[in-house]
């Protein structure tokens, strides 16, 4: 995410059924029956933590007795309920825990509220995978006991940064149309994103070690942001750690699925993708989610969906057409797809997209603009794909206008693509005379239609009659 360019809406599901998975995730899942369990006789630490000699019971009201690290576990899930107030230090001289008042919002608060306390404990677990591992804080420890922050080689806020934007990496390859989308990504590939250059060829060795730390640290990082459920994780084989000082193959290269899933893979949740974003938002980055537009008017529909791919506009036009009367929406659309202005071809497009999936209800809307200059070429083209009676045949000349409205859109929205250009060549084959009409169309964008069509059509002959009917339309615009 390192340019500006706005990211694709994501599709999350229902609040109810994310607070649904935030209640399953192991650790809150683990934090509210620890909560429950602390009483009279539950002893803390000076900061919160459990009593070591209360540990085992701890572990054993999880269900972890015969599990190794059940201890560890049971202390984190401890350290969450604490955070996120689930638990409250009644006196931290004696060391008396009672029940928060938070403990409440799992059972009768509402979705927001649980989700609000995952997001709490998403923070802890955050801050605690930026941290040095254990080992590394006792070999940075001191004789008196305090460490050396200068052995670490740590920087808390470089570390986060990083941890930050590596999630944001992942999120982005998820939501982004012709991305990973459901499927897991190779922890190679994620770590490459971070430290690879978009430019550079062929990685050189540092790079490639480079990289090869920075997957450790994310199969460190990832096993401890599993069990809040943030992402689903299989981590690197266990019989590679031996040679975690050899660089990774070039990420680029063509590895068997088989073999590169051993170096890690990882996926983002639901829950996952609505913790990311909702981390966005708090930072003031511009995340949008397809439902964000079901209040808006027609106008601000059209205009944002101009940017998404095509899957979410049309998920985000499905969701604002359930909520309006068939004709009334028909109606709101085509007023806000009239103009001139260079983003107007785009909304016609998005807006023919959005009336067909609108019934035979709309057909009074559509029948009011079959005269209009811009939108009668629209009009005529759902009222024969519905089968309507009586639809007069549209001029010569709103043909040629609306074949130019069409192709500024497609330019605007995909480019010079295969498809745009295969619709140039036909039309080209189609009408013999067509350069030299449609220079004539009274459309804002019609010299730039045509320096598209000279560019795109193969046939040298025809891209010099386009270029020609371009400059003839720019000096006819004035």
């Amino acid at each position: 995410m390192s340019d500006s360019s706005p990211l694709p809406p994501v599709r999350l599901p229902a609040e109810a059924e994310l607070a649904r998975d935030a209640l399953a995730t192991p650790l809150l899942s683990r934090a509210a029956r620890l909560a429950r369990w602390a009483g009279p006789g539950t002893r803390v630490g000076a900061g919160g933590e459990l009593v070591e000699e209360q540990l085992p019971a701890a572990a054993a009201e999880l269900g972890l007795t015969d599990d190794e690290d059940g201890a560890a576990y049971a202390n984190e899930a401890w350290r969450i309920a604490v955070d996120t107030g689930l638990v409250e230090i009644v006196d931290e001289e004696e060391g008396t825990v009672a029940v928060g008042e938070e403990l409440a919002a799992l059972t009768s608060g509402g979705p927001a509220d649980v989700l609000g306390l995952w997001l709490g404990a998403l923070d802890t677990v955050l801050a605690d995978a930026s941290v040095p591992d254990l080992e590394d804080l006792v070999d940075a420890m001191e004789e008196g006991g305090e460490i050396d922050f200068s052995q670490l080689d740590w920087d808390p806020e470089a570390e986060s940064e990083f941890l930050e934007g590596v999630l944001g990496n992942l999120y982005l390859l998820t939501v982004t149309e012709g991305g990973a989308g459901d499927g897991p990504i190779p922890l190679p590939a994620l770590a490459a994103s971070m430290i690879v250059p978009d430019d550079m060829g062929e990685p050189t060795d540092d790079i490639l070690e480079q990289v090869s730390d920075a997957m450790m640290r994310l199969d460190d990082q990832f096993r401890l942001l599993d069990p809040v459920g943030l992402v689903e994780f299989q981590p690197v084989d266990e019989a590679l750690m031996a040679a975690a000082d050899e660089p990774v193959a070039d990420p680029a290269d063509s590895i068997d699925e088989s073999d590169v899933s051993r170096y890690g893979m990882v996926r983002l949740t639901p829950l996952g993708l609505y913790g990311v974003r909702a981390r966005m938002l708090e930072a003031g980055v511009d995340a949008p989610a397809v439902g964000d537009l079901v209040d808006k008017g027609a106008d601000v529909l059209l205009g944002a969906t101009s940017t998404f791919p095509q899957a979410a506009a049309q998920a985000e036009i499905e969701q604002w057409l359930a909520r309006r009367e068939p004709l009334a929406a028909a109606r709101e659309l085509l007023a806000a797809a009239r103009g001139a202005d260079e983003g107007a071809p785009l909304r016609r497009l998005r807006c023919q997209q959005a009336l067909s999936l609108v019934g035979p209800e709309a057909e009074p809307a559509l029948r009011e603009v079959l005269d209009d200059a811009e939108l009668g070429g629209l009009a005529r083209v759902w009222l024969a794909e519905h089968g309507a009676a009586d639809v007069p045949a549209p001029s010569e000349d709103l043909v040629f206008w609306l074949t130019v409205d069409t192709i500024a859109a497609q330019l605007s929205l995909e480019g010079n693509s295969d498809e745009l250009q295969a619709l140039v060549e036909g039309l080209a084959a189609q009408h013999s005379g067509f350069f030299s009409a449609a220079w004539r169309v009274e459309h804002p964008a019609t010299a730039d239609v045509l320096e598209a069509m000279g560019r795109l059509h193969p046939d040298k002959k025809v891209a010099k009659e386009a270029r020609k009917a371009a400059f003839k339309a720019r000096s006819a615009q004035g």
